[in-house]
């Protein structure tokens, strides 16, 4: 006979084309964690097998919770969603890969430890998405949308009302994505990015869907939690300048997103953001208009050609644009595969780390340009979940040729869930010294972070850090009731939205 207190009580994840869905299988084992312990995807790209170190992260981070969930006369999953669950994760970490974080013994056992050992600071978080209502773009791409939905799935083991249903849409609509951002993390102000699509019809987050959501949240607070992007895609033409021109007569866009990779021209795979004749005209419109900041998705390659997603457009667009500032989404970064075998050394052998290096020797070759930042979003949480001595070496790289001014914070919240373990892990990040003495990469100090966190996005975008801010209001979701039903949940999840590989399965067999 089963042991109800060990035995899954949600069934065996359905494979699909070799992946399952992470909250299935979270689900499935009972697992719910802080901090995650395989790399996730959303069909963008292919995630790498859990690693030996992950695998060992895994198993040490459920027996620790373990122990100390019965201390305290509590389940595993309760202590878990604490702040010293939180802590105990990232003294599992140091544990398995080194010590990379900083975690007082304290802070295991007494949640006033972890408040007055990481106070609160200003944090901008410029990169986050959530998805259109059908109400909002009844023609929207349902394949993007199925992809985008295996990124997330409200966990059914999380509030006993719906634990007989499966994740919906609604996991990924405005409610959910308020809670994680703003009530499950110390979140202050958010950046609501376009998402891309193959034409404006099919879009599942159009420029206008940002804005309302924009000032509704600003609304209900009744103070400034959200800028949003308008959607530009030069490789359309006078069609992109016509529509550049709607959206900011319209919404009165902050910034501008563009995929270099995505072409909604036909017959066009992808464009370049140096391209004269593509990309300028859509810069100058943008310089003429005085939407200063063009934000580009950079690095983490899309399934086709990798090279339309290099960052090395971007050095000569920002010299002919000196007016213009040219945020690079992702920081670059191409790929976990091709960096953790020389992290595992300490980088002793080759420092190198595909885009993001390259990106980083034009910028110490040319000093004098400063309207380029470099945006931390999936890439921190790739990073810093698999290796943090990778995440460790990315950062001290970019800080020593941008500078720690020109270094913002993202997370692509709400695909990773809640924002929050990516805030703690940042936070407790420490620069070790073997790097500093190899490569001459500066300490990770609380003045950087709060530059990183928020400071740097506040002046990028014209934001006024000090500004009073009023909460997210406890009944949200009612003021949300008539833009779709309700089915809000208290407590963090720790559920981490995405695929992994299908054998998934047999390693925990």
């Amino acid at each position: 006979m089963s042991n109800p207190k060990t035995a899954p009580s949600s069934p065996k994840p359905v494979v699909r084309n070799g992946w399952v869905r992470k909250c299935d299988l979270d689900a499935w084992l009972d697992r719910y964690l802080p901090v995650p312990t395989q790399v996730i995807s959303n069909e963008e790209y292919t995630p790498i097998p859990q690693t030996p170190q992950q695998r060992r992260l895994e198993k040490e981070l459920i027996a620790q919770a373990d122990a100390h969930a019965r201390r305290l006369g509590t389940d595993r999953r309760s202590f878990l969603r604490t702040s010293c669950g939180m802590a105990l994760a990232f003294a599992t970490m140091n544990s398995v890969f080194g010590h990379f974080f900083r975690v007082d013994a304290s802070e295991l056992t007494e949640p006033f430890a972890v408040a007055e050992n990481n106070p609160h600071v200003f944090i901008f978080d410029v990169q986050t998405h959530h998805v259109a209502m059908p109400s909002q773009a009844p023609h929207a791409d349902q394949e993007f949308l199925r992809a985008l939905l295996s990124l997330r799935g409200i966990a059914r083991r999380m509030n006993p009302a719906l634990k007989d249903r499966a994740p919906m849409i609604e996991d990924i609509y405005l409610e959910n994505y308020i809670k994680e951002v703003f009530l499950d993390s110390e979140t202050d102000i958010v950046a609501l990015s376009a998402l891309p699509g193959t034409s404006e019809e099919r879009d599942v987050l159009t420029p206008d869907v940002l804005y309302k959501s924009r000032t509704w949240i600003n609304d209900v607070t009744r103070s400034p939690r959200v800028v949003s992007h308008g959607y530009f895609s030069p490789d359309l033409g006078q069609q992109n300048l016509e529509s550049m021109h709607a959206q900011m007569e319209k919404i009165k866009v902050d910034a501008w997103k563009g995929y270099t990779g995505v072409a909604r021209a036909k017959g066009k795979e992808g464009w370049r953001l140096d391209d004269e004749n593509v990309a300028y005209p859509a810069l100058q419109l943008a310089r003429k208009q005085g939407v200063k900041n063009i934000c580009v998705h950079k690095g983490l390659p899309f399934p086709g050609d990798p090279n339309w997603w290099s960052p090395m457009d971007v050095p000569r667009a920002a010299k002919d644009f000196p007016e213009l500032n040219f945020l690079v989404y992702h920081s670059g970064f191409r790929d976990l595969q091709a960096s953790l075998p020389d992290a595992a050394d300490g980088f002793k052998r080759n420092s190198h780390v595909p885009w993001v290096s390259d990106i980083c020797a034009w910028k110490k070759k040319n000093p004098q340009v400063s309207n380029v930042y470099m945006e931390m979003g999936s890439t921190f949480a790739l990073v810093v979940s698999a290796s943090p001595m990778l995440a460790a070496h990315v950062l001290g790289m970019i800080i020593d040729a941008f500078g720690d001014d020109h270094l913002l914070w993202g997370t692509d919240s709400v695909w990773w869930g809640s924002p929050q373990w990516q805030i703690e892990a940042f936070r407790r990040l420490e620069m070790p010294a073997e790097l500093t003495q190899r490569f001459g990469w500066k300490p990770l100090t609380a003045d950087v972070k709060r530059k990183v966190f928020g400071l740097n996005a506040a002046r990028v975008y014209g934001v006024d850090p000090a500004a009073k801010r009023n909460p997210m209001p406890a009944d949200y979701v009612e003021k949300l009731r008539n833009w779709y039903k309700q089915s809000a949940a208290p407590t963090p999840s720790h559920t981490q939205y995405g695929w992994v590989r299908a054998d998934s399965l047999a390693a925990r067999a």
